[in-house]
């Protein structure tokens, strides 16, 4: 594919404008949403000193991440007219290493970059904004230990990875996309394994839910959908955040539902097996094997378009780099990628919120009573003090969940 370099600049300046007019514009529309008055559906789960606390909440994130968004955006720019690709790319070079290795130093550079300069502004969020507003539960010894795990898995799993697909294109000609599709794919389904039975427990501890009316009441619903399920865990999520969730993951012999601890605080046993039948509901749609076909086969495509683009003389040129390799064509691309992963995004946020409604739906249909699922939901979104009235266009470009009163207003409707 023969496009000129600045072409190749246009689209990718278009792009990275347009996502960024996008983002402010959506998050002032969605500061400008706010209504002061607690909804009719909420008056007896908000008082009004904590919904205003609410507010100032999202009003505190958004002015943060619309900081944290132009700081970036003036970042890349200026790393890149300033030619920093390059500048990296001569250090990588004159250490005289063979390209496969050459391309996991220059790819962990900057990595390395980028994880020191967001370092401050995740330091800022966890211990000035998530304190301030009695979420946050984390030590700074906690948070260092995290960060450090955090690094040394990423580098490994993708260091590992990341090899694989750089030998691939450096050493397997035209079946090199294939070979890496084939790769990536079986990491994604291994990742599904490895994730809850090795990783997660590395930063969480996961103790079986005792026995006792909870538990009961989960597997009694679970024989009742015929879902086979062997293992609920409580999650000690509380030495971290208040926040509260639960979360299905894994797939076959080693799946698993997860409850926060936070979440067993704040709701009644009816309450805990409706949010859990929600959870339940994704796998009986089988939400999460149509995601994974969808992520493979977009993959499939991104490394075929790889394939298409790497070699091509004007994608370099873009970035002022006097050599061509494998490892800096793949970081480029993902920047030229990137108008098709916006498009991309978009559907795949609609497509996760058509299938929470249907997890809604099997779960509002199953359990005993539909209120104990709204009920849920109000007391979710009070804890974790979420936005009632997000614009609709912040929900299109940002959400992958509909907004809790959709939600509510969508189980009121079913005839259960």
């Amino acid at each position: 594919m023969h496009l000129s370099a600045f072409a190749i600049r246009a689209i990718i300046l278009l792009t990275l404008f347009i996502s960024f007019f996008i983002d402010v514009l959506t998050n002032f529309l969605n500061l400008g949403n706010i209504n002061d008055n607690v909804p009719e559906e909420f008056k007896s789960f908000y008082d009004e000193k904590k919904y205003k606390k609410s507010q100032e909440y999202l009003k505190e994130c958004t002015i943060f991440d619309l900081k944290v968004s132009a700081f970036n955006f003036i970042l890349i720019l200026l790393f890149w007219f300033l030619k920093g690709f390059p500048f990296v790319d001569s250090i990588v070079r004159s250490w005289h290493f063979g390209p496969v290795t050459s391309g996991l130093l220059y790819s962990g550079i900057l990595l390395l970059l980028k994880g020191i300069i967001s370092l401050p502004f995740n330091i800022y969020s966890t211990f000035v904004i998530e304190q301030k507003f009695g979420f946050n539960k984390i030590t700074p010894a906690l948070f260092f230990i995290d960060l450090v795990k955090t690094v040394i898995i990423s580098s490994v799993l993708g260091g590992a990875l990341l090899f694989l697909i750089l030998s691939f294109f450096e050493y397997a000609g035209n079946m090199a996309w294939l070979m890496c599709w084939a790769a990536v794919t079986v990491f994604l389904l291994s990742v599904q394994y490895i994730v809850p039975t090795w990783i997660m427990p590395l930063f969480n501890k996961f103790t079986p839910l005792e026995k006792g009316e909870l538990r009961q009441a989960i597997i009694n619903y679970a024989k009742s959908i015929n879902f086979p399920l062997k293992n609920i865990f409580v999650m000690d999520s509380s030495k971290r955040s208040t926040k509260s969730n639960a979360f299905f993951t894994g797939f076959g012999d080693n799946k698993r539902i997860v409850l926060f601890d936070t979440l067993i605080k704040e709701h009644t046993t009816d309450e805990l097996v409706a949010v859990l039948a929600h959870e339940m509901g994704h796998f009986k749609k089988k939400h999460i094997l149509k995601r994974i076909f969808l992520a493979i086969l977009q993959m499939g495509l991104i490394f075929f378009l790889i394939s298409v683009f790497i070699s091509s003389d004007g994608l370099f040129n873009a970035f002022f780099m006097d050599h061509k390799s494998v490892y800096a064509g793949l970081i480029f691309f993902g920047m030229f990628y990137s108008p098709i992963d916006f498009f991309i995004s978009i559907i795949m946020q609609a497509v996760s919120r058509k299938d929470e409604y249907e997890a809604d739906r099997f779960a509002a249909e199953t359990i005993h009573d539909k209120d104990d699922m709204i009920n849920a939901l109000k007391k979710l979104s009070v804890h974790n003090l979420s936005n009632l009235f997000p614009h609709p266009l912040y929900v299109f470009f940002n959400y992958s969940h509909p907004t809790v009163m959709e939600r509510i207003k969508a189980i009121r409707k079913l005839s259960v």
